[in-house]
């Protein structure tokens, strides 16, 4: 029988109190909290794909990306805290955690762009720390999927710090949307030379390039639509890949033994008609790509023209990654398996060593940002890493743990097209198969450093657990929480609690420096 009951906040996410106690525990030594002086004026660009992979291959279609920001700078094993768009947007902003920064699910409900979040966590955002270094501002894009709604101020708001505004009104579109540009309503139709978004947001930066005041920094974030739904490729595009499926290795079409209640439900071998729309769904993201690669090649020859490609950082991210088949779950996100919370991240720029590879946290781009703005680093979660891709500039430490963490979304009614479900469920695809619920409400504590562990708790009428080690087990097909130590899940247990009940500055946990032992401090 379907779960239908909401369920009380996961047992692990109460706040404690305002200084983390210590605590020793098994596995590695973390310690964080490192601040960074000022690093000067350099440009900064924040480009920002939608529901990019890198698992399934989701940079296979950037090749000039790959080239000209990777191949010339760093190269990180990157992970966003939340596996969705408006709360990993909102942590990408504050370099927050979702439970800091209260944005939970991609609904107003959920706080996405709602008033809560305009007047607290969006007043103390990166473009505001930006502006008072006397960054020039400018964004093109989607922001948050709730952005210039009714409820969260139409399309009159725009977001503290911007000095030059031009977003996306609402969720995802390529073509017949509306825009607020500077808090005017600004409506396209279907032209592909004139309202393709991808290529209008390419448009108004190189404009905006061009008129920018020399001499003035300038931080620009480009947020294109691909490679979400509804997967519209530019015309030139809509024929390639034509042979190309989802791989079908890992985790592909495997039934979800011994997973949470949620990925139990899927039938197993996948319909047919599944894996027919999965894997045109599979395509289409390839080909909406091929434009933001087309972008990043058009940005990078302008900042060269205009001679500031040398003195300018260029970041290359993605807001979640995706899954298509993964334990028969056809095609989404919002799951605690590698192929949803591992995204791209590249970044090229004054002093980075070419092709470094090194594990960060979407957390960590704000404060990343900051510190090569030059400005005090503020309370927040995340870290700096430019001491990993520019040694020559900073030393610090390095990564060893991060947290991730979700929020379930239902529906207090069932599905009209699958009324047998029942309700508690949602964002359900073809034959039924739905791809969250209540009770996929989780937090996982992952480990990087002596065991590539991950254990996740769930927040459900079983208080399931689920623990993977990532060294044999890459594909998290075996959940081993029955096979270990109870001591480490113990361990692991604490560990988890520590880093909810923490924020900011008070985060001590999650990053070594030294030599790496077989112990897990928490300080």
């Amino acid at each position: 029988m379907a779960y239908s009951e909401r369920t009380p906040p996961p047992r692990h996410a109460q706040t404690g109190s305002s200084l983390c106690p210590a605590v020793s525990l098994l596995l590695v030594l973390f310690t964080c909290n490192v601040r960074y002086a000022a690093c000067g004026a350099s440009n900064i660009v924040l480009i920002l794909s939608d529901d990019q992979d890198v698992e399934l291959g989701g940079m296979t279609p950037m090749k000039k990306t790959k080239l000209l920001i990777g191949d010339a700078g760093a190269t990180f094993s990157n992970a966003v805290a939340t596996a969705l768009g408006c709360p990993s947007r909102s942590s990408i902003l504050t370099g927050n955690y979702p439970h800091n920064h209260a944005v939970r699910n991609d609904s107003l409900a959920g706080n996405c762009s709602s008033p809560l979040w305009q007047k607290g966590p969006e007043t103390l955002a990166l473009p505001v720390y930006l502006s008072k270094r006397k960054y020039r501002t400018f964004f093109a894009g989607k922001y948050l999927e709730q952005y210039g709604t009714k409820e969260a101020g139409e399309f009159a708001h725009v977001p503290p710090g911007w000095d030059l505004w031009h977003a996306l009104v609402g969720d995802t579109k390529y073509y017949n949307y509306s825009l607020s540009v500077n808090g005017k309503e600004e409506k396209h139709g279907d032209s592909y030379e004139k309202d393709y978004f991808t290529d209008l947001i390419l448009n108004r930066s190189l404009e905006f390039l061009d008129k920018r005041s020399l001499g003035q920094p300038f931080f620009m974030m480009l947020s294109p639509p691909a490679a979400h739904a509804p997967w519209t490729a530019a015309p030139q595009y809509q024929k390639e890949f034509s042979d190309v499926k989802a791989p079908r290795d890992g985790s592909f079409n495997k039934p979800g033994k011994d997973k949470h209640w949620l990925l139990r439900q899927p039938p197993n071998p996948m319909a047919g008609s599944s894996m027919d729309f999965l894997d045109d769904a599979y395509r289409k993201r390839w080909q909406t790509l091929l434009s933001v690669d087309d972008m990043v090649e058009k940005l990078v020859k302008k900042l060269e023209d205009l001679k500031e490609l040398n003195n300018t950082y260029i970041f290359y991210a993605s807001d979640n990654g995706f899954h298509a088949g993964q334990f028969s779950l056809p095609i989404d996100k919002r799951q605690l398996y590698e192929f949803d919370i591992r995204v791209p991240l590249m970044v090229r720029g004054p002093g980075i060593a070419p092709k470094q590879i090194a594990p960060v946290l979407n957390i960590d781009l704000a404060p990343t940002i900051l510190d090569i703005s030059g400005s005090d680093l503020p309370i927040m979660d995340g870290q700096s890493f430019l001491s990993q891709m520019a040694p020559s500039l900073r030393s610090g430490p390095s990564r060893s743990c991060f947290l991730v963490e979700h929020t379930g979304e239902g529906s207090p009614v069932p599905d009209p097209a699958c009324p047998k479900l029942g309700c508690g469920l949602s964002h359900c695809l073809p034959n039924c198969v739905c791809e969250d619920s209540y009770n996929n409400t989780y937090a996982c504590v992952r480990t990087l450093v002596g065991i590539n562990l991950q254990y996740c708790e769930f927040s459900d009428n079983e208080s399931f657990v689920e623990v993977y080690n990532l060294t044999s087990d890459l594909s998290q097909l075996v959940n081993i929480v029955k096979k270990v130590d109870p001591a480490l899940l113990q361990a692991m247990n604490q560990h988890l609690i520590k880093l909810q009940s923490c924020a900011g500055s008070r985060l001590s946990l999650g990053y070594v420096k030294g030599p790496h032992t077989n112990r897990l401090d928490v300080d």
